[in-house]
């Protein structure tokens, strides 16, 4: 299951993971977000022993996602040692969102 990231954990589950992350920027009211939701979750379960996979809801934590000047949703961003590395805006297939983490995965130091 994907965790749930807030303003108050962020750095510590993000900042500071010695894994690839990816985070999904979301809310309650977007429909491309309720699409892209169940893709993550799997993501999550997949990638369990070798990524951190979680989600932002933008309503609750409005302060990483000012950080990251987060504007359109569903937002996708990966983190390599606490930097954003790739991101992905809008809903797209599963595949490409683990192949974006796979080249995370091949690159990680």
């Amino acid at each position: 299951m994907a965790l749930e990231i807030t303003d108050a954990n962020f750095e510590e589950l993000v900042l500071k993971s010695d894994k690839p992350v990816l985070i999904d920027f979301w809310a309650e009211w977007c429909g491309p977000c309720r699409m892209v939701g169940p893709l993550v979750e799997e993501i999550a379960k997949d990638y369990a022993d070798t990524a951190v996979v979680g989600k932002v809801n933008v309503d609750n934590n409005p302060g990483i996602s000012m950080k990251f000047g987060i504007r359109n949703i569903p937002a996708l961003l990966y983190f390599k040692n606490g930097e954003i590395v790739d991101k992905q805006i809008g809903a797209v297939p599963k595949s490409v969102l683990t192949a974006k983490l796979d080249k995370q995965l091949l690159s990680f130091s």
